[in-house]
């Protein structure tokens, strides 16, 4: 399988030579790195994109679920050129931003909300919340949940041996992790063992969205809802990548209203935006003097300026039920792709986004996931990719499905993993998993 995709990509194999030498691995983030190269892109329009070498490839990954709106959209790209030739950045706070924040608080029904740039900052910043209203130190997260690269939170990501508690990266002393608590997604009985009364708040993926896509117990979710009240810590929704699933996110979906909720990727149409939102005695603790929160890039006019587009404009109700439909399509055929075929693949999809394990029955927790053999989905992976279809990011996340994309699209993504299917029966594609991103 890997000499298809070498022979296909020889400027990236060029590219990745050149760039490894002043970069780590030729990239700029771990999560863009795989053997033998990354694949080099040069542009996005629409569903597709090109690489170094100009082949073409509809898109599922869709930069790992930011561009529902499609890659290029016109009217990011016409309110993005407008908001530049006023300033990109402008140091004191946009006038717009109260208008995004007023969006976002009714689109999602919370009481106030601060702006970041990543993911990653705006769940840093929301633990801190929670420790300065809870006056406690503890932070639970769950096995296989990410939330971003910085240290406390960086643990049991991604953990080849499952069970221990062990950090997801070098350099991150056992000090300061020594208030993380990881346990099973899922799982009521060792979540209750955790939950006690010095824990500050549990952080979560509402809908599990690294691990592959798997399902949430909704009893365990209300579970986890009832003991929050019962022993005093907060519920912190991280909706980085599932905010953008459904119109209000998984919180509007489950119809729950957690104490903070963390919402980044799509709904900034493909600029850097993040934000931590929640209840008003939690968010009226920051300030000078009280709980710190800044950002010299926080709210910055081109991605305050996308975003309103994106979520009055192009993310709308209807849409969500176009790209819904459209993964519905691709959940369908991967069903009877395996049943055609006889192969043990099991597929799950949430909104627009899904999965496919092979294996007769998807994960319920991250211990079943990583206990899959994962060889025959790189053979999927890379002969789909060959093929001009890139079907998703990684063996450990899932499908998009834009705004842009054609039941045309879904149906070239199905050829192309039907050929990668069929070969998988036969050949196996084994390739190192690390836990360190």
């Amino acid at each position: 399988m890997l000499s298809l995709y070498t022979a296909k990509t020889p400027k990236s194999k060029v590219l990745f030579e050149e760039n490894k030498k002043y970069m780590p691995y030729g990239v700029s983030s771990n999560y863009r790195y795989f053997d033998p190269y990354p694949l080099y892109l040069t542009k996005g329009k629409g569903s597709r994109v090109w690489d170094i070498d100009g082949n073409e490839y509809i898109d599922f990954n869709l930069g790992f679920g930011v561009l529902e709106v499609g890659h290029a959209n016109e009217r990011i790209a016409e309110e993005t050129e407008k908001a530049i030739r006023d300033g990109s950045i402008l140091g004191f706070e946009y006038y717009k931003t109260g208008k995004l924040a007023k969006t976002i608080s009714q689109r999602y029904n919370l009481d106030m909300v601060r702006f970041s740039s990543t993911g990653t900052e705006a769940t840093m910043h929301a633990i801190r919340f929670a420790r300065a209203y809870t006056k406690r130190k503890k932070i639970i997260k769950f096995e296989g949940h990410y939330h971003g690269s910085h240290d406390q939170l960086l643990v049991n990501v991604n953990p080849l041996k499952p069970g221990n508690k062990v950090p997801s990266s070098l350099g991150i002393p056992e000090e300061v992790i020594a208030n993380t608590i990881v346990t099973d997604w899922n799982n009521i009985e060792s979540f209750e063992k955790v939950a006690k009364e010095d824990v500050a708040a549990v952080i979560m993926e509402p809908v599990a969205m690294n691990m592959g896509l798997i399902p949430t117990d909704e009893e365990f979710l209300k579970t986890v809802f009832e003991l929050s009240k019962e022993r005093g810590f907060l519920v912190i929704f991280d909706e980085t990548k599932t905010g953008g699933k459904f119109y209000s996110g998984a919180l509007g979906y489950f119809n729950v209203k957690p104490d903070l909720v963390i919402l980044g990727k799509a709904i900034a149409g493909g600029l850097p935006l993040s934000v931590i939102g929640g209840k008003r005695e939690i968010m009226e603790l920051l300030g000078p003097g009280k709980v710190a929160h800044g950002g010299t890039f926080n709210a910055n006019p081109l991605s305050v300026r996308a975003s309103i587009v994106t979520l009055t404009e192009i993310l709308t109700q209807s849409a969500f039920y176009y790209m819904h439909r459209l993964s519905e399509m691709l959940e369908r055929g991967y069903i009877e792709i395996a049943e055609d075929l006889g192969v043990e693949l099991s597929v799950y999809r949430w909104g627009p986004s899904g999965s496919v394990y092979f294996s007769p029955k998807v994960p319920k927790d991250y211990k079943e996931f990583i206990s899959l053999d994962f060889s025959p989905w790189f053979t999927y992976f890379y002969t789909t990719l060959v093929n001009g279809v890139i079907p998703m990011g990684g063996f450990n996340e899932e499908w998009t499905v834009s705004i842009k994309h054609t039941e045309e699209d879904i149906r070239k993504h199905l050829e192309a993993a039907e050929e990668g299917i069929r070969k998988a029966k036969e050949v196996k594609t084994n390739m190192p998993i690390d836990e360190s991103f």
